[in-house]
């Protein structure tokens, strides 16, 4: 996904966020994030503003900017808070409360592992939006009736719990970019993020050490864990095919091992 950076924005754009949030003094572009077409730290008198973008044109990037703004006020305390909304000069773009971090190491003996479980220890206390889509039907073409019932939920779910969204501050953590958000079990940012400590070489068992501090996890029925193992592993391996999922797949089934 190309790039553009605050200063090659129009001076429409420029006119239209200043608006809402006042004259900006300063800007740096931020080059991480998978969903957006612009992101920057913007400084203002009154400080700083976290802003992400995508052209007006991107439909699919417009329906997840929509689900952070929808979903924002129920992670408030989890994630940064959304500040504005501006449509203009051909971008959509969505400015946030500024959060000083790093992305977190998740690797075996981190320290950020505490703070990494505090904040979705937190996150697992929010109840999803109405009309949020249920985290079932990702699996919809995979997984039969019977297994999809039991990924259904009422928790406000993250999905994407990589380390480039997770910030770690000196005493805390933040979740954050909630572009792929989705109603379900509690245990499932766990599941997930258990696999993105095995991704940063933590071995399967001490990773899931780390995961049976949650009680969500070890109330988890075990079928419903098998389920997400197999949905998963099943459209890795239609997109990637069978040879090139047998790593992260592997990572998985360890979850229902």
């Amino acid at each position: 996904m190309s790039r553009s950076g605050w200063w090659e924005l129009s001076a429409g754009v420029w006119a239209a966020v200043e608006e809402r949030m006042g004259p900006v003094t300063g800007a740096w572009d931020v080059a991480d994030g998978l969903t957006c077409s612009t992101a920057a730290v913007l400084s203002t008198e009154a400080g700083h503003v976290f802003m992400k973008g995508v052209p007006a044109g991107d439909a699919r990037g417009r329906a997840a900017q929509a689900m952070e703004a929808v979903v924002n006020a129920a992670v408030c305390g989890v994630g940064p808070r959304l500040l504005w909304q501006v449509t203009a000069g051909g971008w959509d773009l969505l400015g946030f409360e500024y959060v000083e971090g790093r992305h977190a190491d998740l690797a075996a003996g981190s320290a950020d592992l505490v703070l990494v479980a505090d904040v979705l220890r937190a996150a697992q206390a929010a109840r999803a939006p109405e009309g949020l889509p249920s985290f079932a039907d990702r699996f919809a073409d995979v997984l039969p009736p019977e297994q999809l019932g039991l990924l259904r939920g009422d928790v406000l779910l993250h999905t994407d719990t990589n380390p480039h969204n997770l910030l770690v501050g000196c005493d805390r953590a933040w979740l954050v970019d909630w572009a792929m958000p989705a109603a379900g079990p509690a245990w499932v940012d766990v599941a997930y993020t258990t696999v993105r400590l095995m991704e940063a070489d933590c071995p399967a068992g001490e990773a899931l050490e780390w995961a049976a501090q949650f009680p969500s996890w070890e109330a988890a029925d075990p079928r419903a864990v098998q389920a997400l193992v197999t949905g998963t592993c099943r459209l890795w391996e239609r997109q990637v095919g069978v040879r090139d999922a047998r790593h992260s797949n592997a990572r998985y089934a360890a979850l229902a091992a």
